[in-house]
């Protein structure tokens, strides 16, 4: 299925230098997990008020191209420099539903969207983050597969963001795009649990 996972390998060769230089300062994975998740939680914040700054939806698709970003990160300085551990394991998950709600909320406050597509939206991709995590205590391999995975549905929003930032009229279409979102994201799911199963 086609997801921006597929270019996973690519995006982490070239964030290479920068975990180098974030492990020499210091860093830790779960460090780089916990500013995932309070930047998050900032652009949640900063989200909801972008209706009244469309600056701010310039901001949120920049945060959300860097939260992509740190998530590379922890996972791969955690394997690279022998750093995993169960607890950073359980807060890498947690962080990710936490992160999602917090960012995704503020959809529920958009008009032209509606309202059921927008709750759909987010409690599905709670249930779809938590299908890649059962999928490990089944098969033993945490599952990402597409559509619409974590990074999809980051892209998603950080895509139509920058479209209302330089003036595109997005709202008539909002329905739309969202309506097709939450059937990948169901496919998505029903595949990474076929794939557990297997």
């Amino acid at each position: 299925m086609i997801s921006t996972y597929k270019i996973k390998p690519a995006f982490q060769k070239l964030l290479m230098p920068l975990l180098v230089l974030l492990r020499k300062c210091g860093f830790t994975p779960n460090l780089l997990t916990v500013l995932a998740i309070v930047l998050s939680l900032g652009l949640g914040y900063v989200f909801s008020e972008a209706s009244t700054n469309e600056t701010f939806y310039l901001y949120v698709a920049l945060g959300l191209l860097f939260r992509m970003m740190l998530n590379a990160l922890d996972g791969m300085m955690a394997r690279i420099y022998n750093l995993q551990s169960i607890s950073g394991e359980i807060l890498n998950e947690v962080g990710d539903i936490v992160s999602d709600v917090a960012i995704f909320y503020p959809l529920l406050l958009i008009e032209e969207l509606d309202f059921g597509l927008s709750f759909g939206f987010i409690i599905l991709s709670i249930i779809n983050e938590f299908s890649g995590v059962l999928a490990k205590s089944i098969s033993g391999e945490r599952r990402y597969d597409g559509p619409m995975g974590k990074s999809d549905r980051a892209s998603l929003v950080g895509v139509l963001c920058l479209l209302i930032y330089f003036g595109f009229e997005v709202g008539p279409y909002l329905n739309y795009v969202f309506g097709v979102a939450v059937f990948m994201v169901i496919i998505s799911t029903l595949i990474r649990l076929k794939n557990a199963i297997k």
